[in-house]
C-alpha cells in the first residue's frame, strides 16, 4: 500500500469524513483515528489541532491519510478529494 499524508485548513472533520464517503469509502470507526474504507483504497482522519495565525485568528488543521493499492489509484483519489475540498472565493 502506498501513503501520503495532507493537512486541511478550515474545513470541519465531519465535512471530510463526508467528502470521503462521497467518494465511495464506508465509515469505520467513530473515534481518532477516523477511517473510511473503499474497495482500493482507505482514508483516515488522523487527528485536529487549533492553529494560531494571530493572536485573535485561530483556524482548525486536520491530518488526513490517504492509503491506496497503486501510485496511479492513491494520485487519482488525492485529486479528487482535493477538487471536493477546494474553497472558491467571492
Amino acid at each position: 500500500m502506498l501513503v501520503k499524508e495532507l493537512e486541511f485548513r478550515g474545513i470541519r472533520k465531519e465535512h471530510l469524513g463526508m467528502y470521503l464517503e462521497e467518494l465511495g469509502a464506508e465509515k469505520v470507526t467513530d473515534f481518532f483515528p477516523y477511517t473510511y474504507s473503499a474497495e482500493c483504497w482507505t482514508g483516515q482522519i488522523l487527528s485536529e489541532e487549533i492553529i494560531s495565525i494571530t493572536s485573535t485568528f485561530k483556524v482548525n488543521a486536520v491530518f488526513v491519510r490517504f492509503s491506496a493499492e497503486s501510485a496511479s489509484a492513491l494520485e487519482e483519489l488525492i485529486k479528487k478529494y482535493r477538487y471536493k475540498t477546494s474553497r472558491v472565493g467571492g
